[in-house]
């Protein structure tokens, strides 16, 4: 279960394919006057298109991702890539607190990338270095450079793989967790199933409780459950396919540049807190940076798995880790009672709702993650494991 270094190298061939699919792009016309009001809106994509194939550098970006340290280790016989920032703590003081970060879909490793450089070197933006963390940030199986597993992508799968890659490959006896979106549900497992092991949890959003069988929703609890029911009316077209077709949509997204931008750029727009300009947030550099991910690896359709295998996943056990969540100030979200959450923490330490920072919250506001991550865990360094849950 050795780790070995890894460098992403994409070959010039894949490039000039790449960059030849681009040029012959057909675009569709829009369906509403309202730009974006059907989906991707085809005059930005057009514009996107053209910089992809003519302006965007991918030797500049491969380059840059390329200065963190990467690698690729078989965990319990699956191929799982990963981040792993060494912390830069004091020399007299405790050493670095160990930190899995997951991220979601169409996430992936990039967007923890600025959080986990200030969480690793906190003096870097004149912090205590008795806060720095040891990061790792894997791709989930699936995205990127990780293989698909072979059995269901369940949230309970992947954290039992990351507590195996954190304690048997990497050789930590005791760590904290993050993550948001499909990575908050992990993590929330890890924190369920590994009290011993995980010193504290702390998601940007992840499982909801589904059985009120023994205590019925509250009005607060219910108008919630109401609201995100009627959100998901006009935004599940995208998880009702990738659930029940995931196969029909990859085949065109993994033979089209522009159609795996559309479906990916999105949900970057419709997601994150940008007030629908998507580049308020996301520089068109960021965008393509994680479309060419995703393209060169051949990765957009088994990044479905979690979706078409959802139907797999267990009821969350009750987490007696301490947990914390920064609440992202995304639509589906808003209104989310802490009674609700309650319900799957028998001991949540902290719970903030700030007024920035969308689906992707590492990525849009890292130093916003970087401070409620240090607050929440620096009473935890030293504190005991939980006891388990009754």
């Amino acid at each position: 279960m050795t780790a070995k270094p890894f460098l992403i190298s994409v070959s010039e061939a894949d490039l000039v394919d790449l960059r030849t699919r681009l040029l012959r792009t057909r675009f569709t016309a829009a369906s509403d006057a309202a730009h974006w009001a059907a989906g991707t809106d085809p005059g930005y994509l057009r514009e996107l298109i053209g910089y992809w194939a003519k302006g965007f550098d991918w030797g500049n970006a491969e380059a840059w991702l390329n200065g963190f340290p990467q690698y690729v280790a078989d965990v319990e016989g699956h191929r799982v890539h990963f981040v792993h920032l060494r912390g830069a703590g004091s020399e007299t003081g405790p050493a670095p607190l160990p930190l899995v970060m997951t991220h979601g879909w169409p996430g992936s490793f990039v967007e923890m990338l600025a959080a986990a450089q200030l969480l690793a070197d906190p003096a870097r933006r004149g912090g205590d270095r008795a806060d720095a963390f040891d990061v790792v940030i894997p791709s989930l199986p699936g995205f990127l450079y990780s293989e698909p597993t072979q059995q269901p992508f369940t949230r309970r799968r992947v954290a039992t793989l990351w507590h195996s890659l954190m304690t048997r490959t990497l050789g930590y006896r005791r760590f904290g967790a993050f993550g948001g979106d499909i990575g908050g549900g992990v993590t929330q497992w890890l924190g369920a199933l590994h009290p011993d092991d995980v010193a504290g949890i702390h998601c940007t959003s992840g499982v909801l409780p589904t059985d009120f069988t023994r205590r019925p929703p509250s009005a607060a609890e219910q108008a919630f459950l109401d609201s995100l029911a009627a959100y998901d009316v006009g935004d599940q077209g995208y998880s009702a396919i990738m659930s029940t077709r995931p196969d029909t949509l990859g085949a065109a997204l993994i033979d089209s540049p522009a159609g795996l931008l559309a479906w990916i750029i999105d949900k970057y727009r419709d997601w994150s807190d940008c007030d629908g300009d998507l580049e308020y947030r996301w520089d068109k550099d960021t965008l393509l940076t994680v479309a060419t991910l995703y393209w060169v690896t051949r990765s957009i359709g088994s990044s479905f798995r979690p979706y078409y295998d959802y139907g797999h996943d267990e009821p969350l056990p009750v987490i007696t880790v301490p947990g914390a969540i920064t609440l992202t100030n995304e639509p589906a979200f808003k209104g989310l009672p802490r009674e609700l959450v309650e319900r799957s923490y028998s001991d949540l330490r902290h719970w903030h709702t700030p007024s920035r920072g969308g689906h992707f919250m590492a990525h849009e506001e890292p130093a916003q993650v970087a401070a409620e991550l240090r607050t929440f865990f620096r009473p935890l360094r030293s504190d005991p494991p939980a006891e388990p849950a009754p």
